[in-house]
């Protein structure tokens, strides 16, 4: 399945991470460009 989740906080990083991990195909969208870049350098912007 093709998901799209909206928002990579707490909430939407961990369900978008669980999506991935049982299969699905997800991308994860957000308006913080900083976050964008820490997840793509493969840093997590969670604590």
């Amino acid at each position: 399945m093709k998901l799209t989740v909206v928002g990579t906080g707490y909430v939407g990083l961990v369900a978008g991470t669980c999506f991935a991990e049982t299969g699905n195909d997800v991308i994860c969208v957000d308006i913080d460009r900083k976050k964008i870049a820490m997840l793509q350098d493969g840093r997590i912007p969670i604590y």
